[in-house]
């Protein structure tokens, strides 16, 4: 099932020709990470405290992302023991969003499971989609088992942007989390598109002549001189590889939505 969430912004009508375009992300992890407490906290600003581990559901919100619009679609998968029937979000998303809590460790080890199925999945379908590992709890430092650097060194490992955010405390941060998925497909879809060749000219030199051929005057015509033209070459220039882009923090477009009735979020307790 899927439920929409958010609302047209004002002034931003499209014409029935012109769809928004889409952004799937799905987002991984052990049960107890907050998953569906990072979804809820972005779509609604809400934060959740209970909910049913068993629930699986995909949302969708129009958001407007370094102030181009974009149908943001969120998976909130809902693995029964870590990675295993995957294909249900392997083939659909675009980017993922591998979640741990700080304090627990096993669930830290469990996202290093999903990180290297997605590792996998990669280098098999020859398509690379954006992986962002995310350490969420940090309103519960007190009680940290995997550190910073732990995580980093993770991220770091499988070539993926890190983050720690807290979905208690946190909507900005949570927000951009997203908003950085978006720009990170968005990056990677420039990097895929192929370049056009470019073409330069190329003269080559006129073969030697001694003296122009001039011919003679007949019946009163002015004599007239000929002289070799040079001709030109069309080179083509192989494609320029695509330089690897740095990621650039940018500003966030806060959202200005009301928070819609969680009716359709079955199990969940909203605070």
């Amino acid at each position: 099932m899927s439920s929409m969430f958010g609302k047209p912004r004002a002034g931003s009508e499209r014409p029935p020709q012109s769809p928004l375009t889409e952004c799937n992300v799905a987002i991984l992890g052990c049960r107890g990470a907050g998953k569906s407490a990072l979804t809820v906290k972005f779509l609604t600003k809400r934060f959740i405290s209970e909910y049913d581990p068993n629930l699986e559901d995909t949302y969708a919100s129009e958001e407007l992302v370094d102030q181009q619009p974009v149908l943001l679609k969120v998976m909130d998968t809902a693995d029964q023991d870590g990675p295993g029937n995957c294909e249900r979000y392997l083939r659909w998303a675009s980017a993922f969003l591998v979640v741990y809590s700080i304090d627990e460790r096993k669930s830290f080890e469990g996202s290093q499971s999903y990180l290297e199925v997605l590792a996998l999945h990669a280098r098999g379908c020859q398509r690379r989609c954006p992986v962002l590992l995310l350490g969420n709890k940090l309103d519960m430092e007190q009680y940290r088992q995997v550190p910073a650097a732990e995580g980093m060194s993770l991220a770091s490992r499988f070539g993926c942007l890190f983050y720690e955010v807290s979905a208690c405390q946190d909507f900005a941060g949570v927000q951009h989390i997203f908003h950085e998925a978006v720009r990170e497909v968005r990056r990677q879809a420039e990097r895929n598109t192929p370049a056009r060749p470019l073409f330069i000219t190329e003269e080559q030199p006129c073969p030697p002549v001694a003296t122009p051929l001039a011919l003679p005057t007949r019946h009163g015509l002015a004599s007239c001189t000929f002289n070799t033209l040079s001709t030109v070459n069309y080179k083509e220039i192989p494609s320029v590889a695509q330089a690897k882009l740095v990621t650039v923090k940018s500003s966030r477009a806060q959202s200005k939505r009301k928070a819609p009735t969680l009716t359709l979020l079955k199990g969940f307790k909203i605070f």
